[in-house]
């Protein structure tokens, strides 16, 4: 029998895609592993790999289809000895699909229900009740299967939502279901979380939504850009940690006279050619936060409803401005790497995420973030925590300042960084600590060698 190719969750925070690129077209073989398509996160371009055998029958979304929503049929796949198109083998699925889309589409449609003719007066009062409206299934019921391994659940009796699946991203596959099926029991409970999932929007109660600007406006005074899937999940993402993160700040001034010196002798060691490397002041931020996070442990940590995450390693996220948007990919375990494997993977990382090829697992997670705006002369700044994140520090511009050093007026390379802080993990002395460790590996970067 026919069954429905889905569209796949790429991400554990993915509602909805764009369908980019189909790579198969109608009546092709596929086989387990073929790349099918290419689906547009609202962050990467990603390539969707088959989870069955089979032939394409029916391609029922076009690519370049915007806002296609997790687990919404995309194609048909049909079976051994089934033949493609229209024709009388997969007419039951074709509807099914078709049924499914026009009820995603119109959710908040009511039903028609003809009006009954005027009840006698002994009929009036045994009027039968009106049952109760359906509910469309949640998030956290919703089941990453392929359709052929839900196909042998069902027939099993095996409760699929119980399964832990070894596909793609925990998908449930075919395999997954046999083994259930020889173990002669069904598959254990998989414990539900007690916490909000990552990612997972809050809403906020009690909190009136803004007017639509172009009540203020006439139509000939501005140009519509309409949002695209990033500009929505910055907005989402930001707009919900500002409401419920209670976020302070701290702001501390660093001499970097020491951290350019030492940077223009490693820049004037760096060999021609093969292994040159250019390091950035950036460079040292992020060697001098992996550093202080492994001294100041508090600061490296997530919140929970349950329990405070406390990092192992320093995972410092670096923000990257893109033309349409910003992402922050992540430098992991930054605190084991020497500043020329800093600066040659944040230049990697940031050339992919401005082709939109980063993987998931390159920018979702970590424990810390830093947004750098010196490069636009910007002093200094305040950014807005990216959850899971306890912390973000936004770095200012290093300029000439007058100081004063021993009673005289000299002049000095000052940076000054201003700490973001989740004060449900991080306390206001805790913060404190963490810039204290943080400047003194700028300001002597030497120190980071102890």
């Amino acid at each position: 029998m026919a069954t429905q190719i889905l569209m796949p969750a790429l991400s554990p925070t993915m509602e909805e895609g764009k369908l980019a690129k189909w790579l198969v077209k109608e009546g092709d073989e596929v086989h387990s592993g073929d790349i099918l398509a290419e689906i547009e996160t609202d962050k990467a371009t990603m390539e969707f790999e088959a989870v069955d055998e089979g032939k394409i029958g029916k391609i029922l979304v076009p690519e370049g289809t915007e806002g296609v929503k997790v687990n919404q049929p995309i194609a048909v796949l049909l079976g051994e000895g089934e033949k493609p198109g229209n024709g009388s083998d997969i007419p039951a699925t074709m509807q099914s699909i078709k049924e499914a889309v026009k009820a995603e589409a119109k959710p908040a449609a009511k039903a028609e229900v003809p009006k009954p003719a005027a009840p006698k007066p002994a009929e009036a009062k045994s009027e039968a009740p009106k049952p109760p409206p359906q509910q469309r299934p949640s998030a956290e019921q919703r089941v990453f299967a392929s359709p052929l391994a839900k196909r042998l659940a069902a027939q099993a009796g095996i409760d699929i939502a119980a399964m832990h699946g070894s596909g793609p991203r925990g998908r449930i596959v075919k395999a997954d279901v046999e083994d259930a099926k020889k173990s002669g029991v069904k598959a254990p409970a998989a414990p539900k979380p007690a916490a909000q999932a990552p990612g997972q929007a809050a809403t906020v109660s009690g909190i009136a939504p803004l007017p639509d600007a172009r009540l203020f406006y006439k139509p000939d005074d501005y140009t519509e850009i309409p949002h695209d899937s990033m500009r929505k999940s910055i907005a989402k993402r930001l707009t919900t940690s500002k409401a419920l993160i209670p976020h302070f700040y701290l702001t501390i001034d660093c001499n970097i006279g020491q951290l350019l010196e030492a940077r223009a002798r490693l820049n004037a060691a760096a060999p021609k050619g093969e292994g040159a490397y250019k390091l950035s002041v950036n460079d040292f931020v992020v060697k001098a936060c992996a550093m202080a996070l492994m001294r100041v442990p508090e600061v490296n940590a997530s919140w929970t409803d349950t329990a405070i995450l406390r990092h192992k390693h320093a995972d410092v996220g670096v923000a990257v401005a893109l033309d349409f948007g910003l992402i922050t990919p992540i430098v992991f375990q930054a605190e084991t790497k020497g500043l020329v494997t800093i600066s040659n993977e944040v230049k990697s990382l940031a050339e992919r995420a401005r082709n939109k090829k980063l993987k998931p697992q390159e920018y979702e997670g970590g424990g810390f973030a830093i947004s750098n705006l010196g490069m636009f002369g910007i002093k200094e700044f305040t950014a807005v925590i990216n959850p899971p994140h306890a912390a973000i520090l936004a770095v200012g511009a290093g300029e000439e300042r007058a100081v004063v050093r021993n009673g005289k007026i000299e002049v000095a390379n000052v940076m000054t960084v201003t700490l973001s802080c989740d004060h449900r993990v991080i306390d206001g002395a805790t913060g404190a600590r963490f810039l204290q460790a943080f400047k003194l590996f700028v300001e002597d970067p030497a120190a980071m060698l102890l």
